[in-house]
C-alpha cells in the first residue's frame, strides 16, 4: 500500500527518492524565490500594492539563512575539533566560544556585531547584511560545534583503531573514518538548526536590514493594517520552512547510516 500511494516509481531505491525530493524542494524553494511577486501582486491592499517589497525581504531572509549557515557549519566543525583536541589552549577557546554564543541572547549578539565591534576597532565596521550574517552564523556555529561533538564522540573507538593497526595515520583515520560517520550522525541537528536560522534572521531587522519581517513591519508603517501584513509575513515564513524542512528531511534520509528511515 505504500509503494502504491509513493510519487516516484517502485523501483527507485530510498537514496533515489529522497535525492528526488531534495532536488525538487529545491527547485520549489528557487521558483518561490523568482516567481514569489506575482501571486502576492493578486492580494488585496496592502499587500498586493508592496508585493515587490515582499519579494525583496525573502528573498534576503533567503540569502541571510544560506550565508550564515554555510559559515556556521565551518566553524561548529572547527569548534567541535577545538573542543575534542588534546591542546587544553584550543578546548579553552572553543568551550568558550561555545558558552558565551549559546548563553547570550541572539538579538544582543547581533547588536553587539553592528555597533560595538566597530567602536572596538574601526577595521570591524561592516555594513547591515554582513553584520547580521557574521552574528548569525557564530550564534548557530556554536549550536553545529555541540551536535558534531556528540557525533565525533558516537563513533565506536574500535574503528579507530581497527583503522591504525592496518598502518593509516592519525590524520587519514580522522578524514577517511572518524569525520565522515561523525557528520552522518551529526546531520540530522545540523539540518534542524538551518531551518531554525531562517525563522531567526528576522532579528537582522533589529539593524536595518530588509529582511522578510524588516518589509512587513515597513508596509504596516505605511498602512497602519498590521493583522493582513503580519498574516501575510507569517504566511511567506511558514511556506519557505516547509519547503526547506522537506529538504532537510530528504538529505537525512540520503544519508541515513542505518536505513533506518523510510
Amino acid at each position: 500500500m505504500q509503494r502504491l500511494l509513493s510519487p516516484w516509481p517502485a523501483q527507485w531505491s530510498r537514496q533515489q527518492r529522497s535525492s528526488a525530493t531534495m532536488v525538487s524542494a529545491s527547485v520549489l524553494l528557487l521558483l518561490i524565490l523568482w516567481l514569489i511577486a506575482t501571486p502576492l501582486s493578486w492580494a488585496p491592499h496592502p499587500i498586493g500594492n508592496n508585493a515587490q517589497l515582499f519579494a525583496e525581504g525573502t528573498r534576503v531572509t533567503v540569502q541571510l539563512t544560506l550565508v550564515s549557515g554555510v559559515i556556521g557549519v565551518l566553524l561548529g566543525v572547527l569548534a567541535a575539533l577545538g573542543k575534542v583536541s588534546r591542546v587544553p589552549p584550543l578546548r579553552w577557546i572553543a568551550g568558550a566560544y561555545v558558552w558565551v554564543m549559546r548563553g547570550t541572547p541572539l538579538l544582543v549578539q547581533v547588536l553587539f556585531v553592528y555597533f560595538a565591534l566597530p567602536e572596538i576597532h574601526p577595521v570591524l565596521r561592516m555594513d547591515e547584511f554582513t553584520a547580521a550574517c557574521v552574528a548569525l552564523a557564530l550564534n548557530v556555529g556554536a549550536y553545529n560545534a555541540e551536535a558534531i561533538r556528540s557525533g565525533l564522540l558516537a563513533v565506536p573507538k574500535g574503528q579507530v583503531e581497527a583503522a591504525r593497526s592496518l598502518g593509516l595515520s592519525r590524520w587519514y583515520t580522522f578524514v577517511d573514518i572518524t569525520f565522515p560517520q561523525a557528520f552522518k550522525i551529526a546531520l540530522p541537528p545540523l539540518v534542524n538548526n538551518v531551518v531554525a536560522l531562517l525563522k531567526d534572521s528576522s532579528l537582522a531587522f533589529t539593524i536595518g536590514v530588509v529582511e522578510l519581517t524588516n518589509a512587513g513591519s515597513q508596509v504596516k508603517s505605511t498602512s497602519f493594517q498590521a493583522v493582513p501584513v503580519f498574516i501575510a509575513t507569517a504566511i511567506i515564513y511558514l511556506v519557505l520552512t516547509t519547503v526547506m524542512t522537506q529538504i532537510s528531511d530528504a538529505i537525512e534520509r540520503r544519508y541515513d547510516i542505518e536505513g533506518k528511515l523510510a
